[in-house]
């Protein structure tokens, strides 16, 4: 799960990251709303965390400037706030769920991971159908139309990531990050080989589907026309 986190104060921002990182989790800090909406323009996370008291704004606002933009990507509010009201205020701003400081571990966790199986209901799914496109996790192995498509397992797991998230601008690093694994020292050209690779094995066109490639960002799998 690859994390965005809005927090100013180092302390609280060290310790949620260390709690991430030992469950297997990356975590990308920003300590200014400004900053963090930047980076959530550039690049792809799975949840986001944001405290409400900030030095340039509050997490109401920069929540609000993420749903005002079609951003649906699941926030957890993490702040040291627990009146009703605040909790209330939050919700109807549209976050997805609301946690007071400081937060117990396998909380956070359970939160966090319940968000994002929200946000991709076939996640916990045994396999992904897009026809005539069938994936099977199991065996790592994909079909059009019945007949067996060989790929590697880079191949189908990043065939996997885009179509979850088919419509979804996802960036680099999160493509790296997902496929290749948190501590990988891969080039991005890599990534463009496989995704030219995809792109042929599975006959995207002929079926309807294509990769976009968005200038310094990343890949998008949508239909054509």
């Amino acid at each position: 799960m690859r994390v965005g986190l809005l927090e100013d104060e180092p302390d609280h921002a060290a310790m949620t990251v260390r709690v991430l990182h030992e469950a297997g989790h990356s975590c990308h800090v920003h300590g200014r709303g400004d900053d963090f909406l930047r980076a959530t323009l550039r690049d792809t996370f799975d949840v986001l965390i944001l405290d409400w008291a900030l030095p340039d704004q509050t997490g109401l606002q920069v929540l609000d400037a993420l749903r005002q933009r079609q951003d649906r990507v699941p926030v957890l509010f993490l702040t040291s706030r627990d009146a009703e009201q605040d909790i209330v205020e939050a919700l109807s701003h549209g976050a997805d769920d609301y946690l007071v400081k400081p937060p117990r571990n396998g909380e956070l966790l359970a939160r966090l991971s319940a968000l994002k199986r929200r946000a991709d209901p076939q996640g916990d799914s045994p396999g992904l159908s897009v026809p005539p496109y069938e994936f099977d996790p199991a065996v790592h192995t994909v079909t059009v139309n019945g007949a067996a498509v060989e790929l590697s397992l880079r191949q189908f797991q990043l065939a996997m990531l885009l179509f979850r998230n088919r419509g979804r601008l996802l960036s680099r690093a999160y493509l790296l990050e997902a496929v290749w694994g948190l501590n990988a020292a891969v080039q991005t050209r890599t990534l463009d080989m496989h995704v030219s690779q995809l792109r042929s094995a599975l006959n995207l066109p002929a079926h309807g589907w294509r990769i976009t490639s968005v200038y310094a960002h990343g890949y998008r799998l949508e239909p054509l026309g």
